[in-house]
């Protein structure tokens, strides 16, 4: 199927086709929702090389959590919730006094409440998961166990330092660096996949 064609599909819709495994759709969400994202990173940070950084953070982490996204909730919301905390995450990291959360809106809050998972929604597709797997079996050693602690269980870059005994700094690098290794295994995989 032609990707112009995966228009015609709603969120909901794309995001089932990626927990089957179609990398396609997740590309299709991610251009109908990144101008947004972006806009609302860049009224935070005011600063567009942070916002290419947290953007590719999030829809990382959207791309490895898909499976738990309960489609009674707007997709846009939930990938919303998604970028914001990692911008909060980022916030807390430079230990910015110029952004505090409590300052957002608060139908941002009740955006980001109204789409907190259930604890059923913590069972991920298999199919998804085995494909994530996948990904990260393919991250060089010493690079899978930082993936992990930031991607899956949602570490803070202190907490990942504290935890490994590693300098801040180096833990911040090592992440920006497993992080397009994880985009390259991704988009070379996808690449193969169209063939």
């Amino acid at each position: 199927m032609a990707a112009e064609r995966y228009d015609i599909y709603d969120d909901r819709t794309l995001a089932k086709m990626v927990t089957e495994g179609d990398s396609i759709a997740f590309d299709t969400l991610f251009a109908r929702h990144s101008d947004s994202i972006y806009a609302m990173l860049l009224k935070f940070t005011g600063n567009s090389d942070d916002v290419n950084d947290l953007m590719q953070e999030a829809f990382m982490k959207a791309f490895l959590k898909i499976g738990l996204y309960d489609s009674k909730y707007d997709f846009g919301a939930w990938i919303y919730t998604i970028a914001r905390n990692t911008f909060v995450d980022f916030s807390r990291t430079r230990k910015s006094s110029a952004f505090n959360p409590q300052n957002l809106s608060p139908e941002i809050d009740n955006t980001a409440q109204s789409s907190s998972p259930t604890p059923e929604d913590y069972i991920i597709n298999a199919q998804q998961r085995a494909q994530i797997e996948r990904y990260i079996s393919m991250l060089p050693e010493d690079y899978r166990q930082l993936f992990e602690l930031r991607f899956l269980d949602e570490y803070s870059y202190e907490e990942i330092a504290e935890k490994l005994d590693m300098k801040l700094g180096t833990v911040k690098t090592r992440i920006f660096r497993v992080r397009n290794m994880m985009c390259r295994l991704i988009t070379e995989s996808e690449e193969q996949a169209k063939k």
